[in-house]
């Protein structure tokens, strides 16, 4: 039976009678934190104990490294946690190790280092072909790792500060010669947990788990510029059971962005997205979707569950983008419970997104968008409720809409539906959909009207994950 505990984080002050080095009695004080996470450590440590200062000028990035390096002795006799205690933790890019909890106090702050020196230039990842600002490849994550297993970043919502501004302003001068960093990307990685952590101003993507499995992100706040260049909240990328709950994002970009390679790089690579629960997602993202699946999708994006999604001033709610060259497919999209306000667009499907890896990309790898499924949703003041553009030759087919209430801005666009290439069936949705959503005679159509468009009743993996109480006593 399904049992998950909630990701409480509480502090427990103990004071004990000790007896001192001279003989006398003494009060001594231990605060206790207590977290849950899907797995506990039998070892622990704090930064300070490998050289850590606080002081939000001392660079620790050589204090993080050596203690995750030391810790990882412990991977195969119980595990470690490392703990970050109150202060201000200047540091650049660090590798983490399997078997392994970062822990923030809720007033420690990870600070970015605003030196590109400090970030080691990786490869580009292979399912993408090169980087995404620039053709080479990419600056390290802040909190990186590769080939790990269990894996929980943590604390009670202690913060990660990217410091993003010193590259947004290289961006957009031109000046990079690599790929930004993002806060915390977990390559080829099994056993995976984030929570209850608050991420501020990202150099670009936030959360990046690519090529993993079994991930847990729960409890996040991620705050960026509403205009910041391509602060994506969380990019599950070509991974395999996921389960995003309980996050608050304002960005720059998607609020969730859905992922799987580019192009012919991501075609070959052959690794898609699947078995992703997405639920109670607030976002604000006024240029951007509450939840994107693609643009790269090229290795394929499948079984899709979000619910219960709030968005406010927000571009759109559930969007693909997808173009000619993508290949792969995206279907088996359920979306069910959806609040939206101020809106541009309700329901954006978009079959000509131009950017490639590259002038290489075959132009006959006609991307499959099929059985996209929306149901039970309200929005108000919206300036177009739909804008369907499938792709000529290559139509998105299976779309379903039910149950959908749109009320318009006083100044909407004149047509409330755009739609080409599209094919479909709605029931109850207002205002009345495009001719080539009404699907009158299919099969679905006389299913749908009784009981809606479709959501998965079954359970994924992911949600049967039990999380455990845990702890870690600080002197």
């Amino acid at each position: 039976m399904k049992n998950i505990l909630a990701c409480i984080v509480t502090t427990i002050t103990l004071s004990v009678l000790i007896t001192n080095a001279h003989g006398r009695r003494v009060l001594q004080s231990f605060d206790t934190f207590e977290y849950t996470a899907i797995t506990c450590r039998s070892h622990s440590a704090s930064i300070t104990e490998f050289g850590g200062v606080g002081d939000g000028k001392t660079l620790n990035t050589k204090a993080f490294q050596s203690a995750v390096d030391h810790l990882s002795q412990y991977s195969s006799d119980g595990g470690s946690q490392l703990f970050v205690p109150a202060g201000k933790w200047l540091t650049g890019s660090f590798n983490l190790t399997s078997h392994f909890t970062l822990f923030l106090h809720k007033d420690a702050t990870l600070l970015a280092a605003q030196d590109i020196n400090e970030y080691p230039i990786l490869k580009a990842l292979p399912s993408y072909g090169r980087g995404r600002d620039a053709a080479g490849g990419r600056f390290a994550s802040l909190i990186f790792g590769t080939n790990l297993s269990d894996v929980v970043i943590t604390g009670n919502n202690g913060t990660i500060d990217g410091q993003g501004s010193f590259w947004w302003q290289k961006f957009h001068g031109g000046k990079l010669k690599y790929t930004r960093p993002y806060l915390i990307e977990l390559m080829f990685s099994d056993i995976i947990q984030i929570s209850n952590l608050t991420l501020l101003d990202s150099p670009s993507w936030n959360i990046h788990p690519v090529y993993s499995s079994n991930i847990i992100v729960k409890g996040v706040t991620i705050i960026a510029p509403v205009k910041s260049p391509n602060t994506d909240g969380i990019n599950p990328d070509s991974c395999t059971n996921t389960r995003i709950e309980d996050c608050y994002i304002i960005s720059g970009d998607d609020c969730v962005a859905v992922k799987s390679g580019w192009d012919e790089y991501g075609i070959s690579f052959g690794m898609p997205t699947k078995h992703l629960v997405i639920r109670r997602l607030t976002c604000i993202s006024p240029y951007s979707a509450a939840i994107a699946l693609g643009s790269e999708m090229s290795g394929g994006i499948e079984d899709v569950r979000a619910e219960d999604i709030t968005a406010y001033q927000t571009e759109s709610g559930v969007r693909i983008k997808t173009a000619v060259g993508r290949g792969a497919f995206v279907k088996d999209i359920y979306v069910k419970g959806m609040s939206l306000h101020t809106m541009k667009w309700v329901f954006w499907m978009t079959g000509n997104y131009k950017a490639h890896a590259d002038t290489h990309y075959d132009p006959h790898a006609l991307p499959e968008i099929t059985g996209i499924n929306y149901r039970d949703i309200v929005a108000e003041n919206v300036s177009m409720a739909g804008r369907l553009e499938g792709i000529s030759g290559d139509p998105f087919t299976g779309i379903c809409i039910s149950n959908a209430t749109i009320s318009m801005a006083a100044k909407h666009k004149k047509a409330m539906w755009m739609c080409s290439d599209v094919e479909g069936v709605t029931s109850g949705v207002d205002p009345k959909p495009c001719d080539l959503l009404d699907g009158q005679q299919s099969e679905k159509k006389k299913k749908m009207i009784d009981g809606g468009c479709d959501f998965p009743t079954d359970v994924l993996e992911i949600d049967n994950v039990e999380l455990k109480s845990c702890s870690y006593q600080m002197n």
